[in-house]
């Protein structure tokens, strides 16, 4: 038999030796799926790293799927850090698009400055105001934010289909299920032909960084998350907290879900989310809640969507192959951190050795 127990004396030396540990069981558990699908591991990996670095526009695309994948993470951390389990990103994408989207389609011919920051501004509250809304439920009445938020994604899911498919279709696109394009003025412009998007992710990285470990509100997040009972005790009002927490988580990620639908996809569609609100929580826990190291993880993951994506087409590789083998990377990847939190301890005669040590 074994226990379980919390670990509190891993260096980060350790912790690395394990991550690292754990990439090289990744690569050798994959290459060997890789043999079965009768192709090189070494060819296949090369291949991977070229698909995400072997050109300017290769590059450029491993660019443009990290910059959601750090903005809506950055949201995800406020959430997470006081122990509130978003898993609404998605819908809270949905729902900052779909706002940004209302006043693009109603107001295309405003400057673009002004057009632009409206889409911003109303991205961000979209994205507040559906994170509020299972925020409100689990303050006032106690409910699992992990169901609700995940419930909630469904919703703004169907509500951008009926748009797409109905109210918002566009009656000049010969039948097809589209919402019109939006105008030059909506489009977010490019700096080194890439959108600004990533000038977003990294000012928002630091000003979290610093609202997490340097403002009053950052500490309040964290001593709630640690434990509610001590917040109160040291006065905090917890509900509001937990509310201003969760609008700001969620108008992050409605951030992603407008520059999505400005820059990447010129419209609002049932794909501007691309998954990118699931994904985002792997690399959020990946990060250990901390801005800086969002940005790494974030990159190193869009490396292996878009060397994934790549090899399907260089080695004719299925797109479940393609993504079993990023499964298996993030499975070796996410369990080292379990070995890095916790460890196991043999029970002796149904005694925990521990506890018997101890009584000695």
């Amino acid at each position: 038999m074994i226990r379980i127990v919390k670990r509190t004396d891993v260096s980060k030396i350790k912790a690395a030796r394990i991550r690292i540990l754990a990439v090289v069981l990744a690569l050798f558990t994959s290459g060997i799926f890789i043999l079965l699908l009768r192709h090189n591991p070494l060819a296949v990996y090369s291949a991977m790293l070229q698909g995400s670095f072997g050109s300017a526009y290769r590059f450029k695309e491993t660019i443009i799927k990290t910059i959601p994948l750090v903005i809506t993470s950055l949201g995800i951390m406020v959430a997470f850090k006081m122990k509130f389990w978003n898993i609404g990103a998605e819908g809270q994408i949905f729902m900052g698009a779909f706002a940004a989207s209302f006043f693009a389609l109603q107001f295309p011919d405003l400057p673009k400055p002004l057009l632009l920051c409206l889409m911003m501004a109303a991205g961000i509250v979209g994205g507040g105001l559906w994170a509020l809304i299972p925020a409100f439920f689990k303050a006032q009445f106690g409910t699992n934010e992990t169901i609700f938020t995940l419930m909630m994604n469904y919703i703004a899911l169907k509500w951008i289909t009926y748009l797409q498919y109905g109210l918002w279709k566009d009656p000049d696109a010969l039948g097809f299920a589209k919402i019109p394009n939006f105008s030059d003025n909506a489009i977010l412009p490019k700096l080194f032909d890439i959108h600004i998007g990533w000038i977003f992710a990294f000012i928002l990285i630091v000003i979290m960084h610093i609202f997490m470990h340097h403002t009053k509100k950052g500490y309040e997040i964290t001593v709630i998350g640690e434990s509610e009972d001590t917040a109160r005790y040291a006065g905090m009002n917890v509900k509001k907290v937990v509310l201003t927490a969760m609008f700001i988580s969620g108008g992050i990620c409605g951030l992603t879900g407008m520059i999505e639908a400005s820059a990447v996809s010129g419209t609002l569609s049932v794909e501007v989310s691309s998954g990118y609100g699931f994904t985002a929580i792997i690399t959020t826990w990946l990060s250990g809640l901390k801005a800086p190291f969002i940005l790494v993880v974030s990159f190193l993951f869009a490396v292996l969507l878009q060397g994934g994506s790549f090899i399907q087409t260089a080695f004719q590789i299925p797109q479940a192959a393609a993504q079993i083998l990023q499964g298996m990377i993030l499975f070796f990847v996410l369990g080292s951190e379990f070995f890095i939190q916790y460890k196991i301890l043999p029970r002796q005669n149904g005694v925990e050795m521990t506890a018997e040590k101890e009584g000695k």
